[in-house]
């Protein structure tokens, strides 16, 4: 027979942690080799255990178990990480998945889904969802490209604060202590910069 799938967990809530245990030790082929209560037990424990999954619940009273992933990742090869979160949360999430951990879940997740899940990420596997991954991707994509206002010297950058407002040249002119001739030239420049070609443009930027 295989060796068992060796579990580590991480939950503030002794109830949890049972309960989680017990499922897990049921399936067979899963032995849950240590739990903690704090980030700071949970650290030192995986390292010294170095379990083949460390289940870490996403938000504890002394840190993150997102920030733990980091750090057992940078330790440890052999350690597949599973967040187990009560929250909906797009920013953990993305978060969880740029700390290397294998795999995000909720706790409302089933127990049949759950063990499958530590199955899963021992075997090498992740449980990213392609829609999920398309999302992160695409966050990547638009931290990797150059931000178009990095181009705006302090004044243009100024004057495109002021169009966010819908200002007209006269009331920035005011506002900057500048000619409303100087002004309309900061807005002509602001926009060939930015590839726009309406003022109006500039109050609808989300970049």
């Amino acid at each position: 027979m295989s060796e068992p799938i060796r579990v580590f967990l991480l939950d503030d809530h002794e109830v949890v942690r049972r309960g989680v245990g017990d499922l897990l030790e049921d399936s067979g082929g899963i032995t849950v080799v240590g739990q903690a209560g704090t980030v700071a037990e949970a650290a030192t424990a995986i390292e010294r255990l170095q379990p083949d999954v460390a289940v870490l619940d996403a938000r504890l009273p002394d840190g993150s178990g997102i920030e733990l992933c980091r750090r057992v990742r940078l330790s440890s090869e052999r350690t597949a990480v599973l967040i187990l979160t009560s929250y909906e949360d797009d920013e953990a999430l993305f978060e969880a998945i740029m700390s290397g951990a294998s795999g995000f879940l909720l706790k409302q997740v089933r127990g049949n889904d759950l063990v499958d899940a530590v199955q899963r990420v021992a075997a090498g596997q992740s449980l990213l969802d392609p829609a999920v991954t398309r999302s992160v991707l695409e966050r990547l994509r638009r931290q990797a490209e150059p931000d178009p206002l990095d181009e705006l010297t302090a004044q243009e950058r100024k004057v495109f604060d002021e169009l966010r407002l819908g200002r007209s040249n006269r009331e920035i002119a005011t506002t900057l202590f500048l000619s409303e001739k100087t002004v309309k030239n900061y807005v002509s420049t602001v926009l060939a910069k930015l590839g726009l070609e309406r003022r109006a443009q500039v109050a609808a930027w989300d970049r």
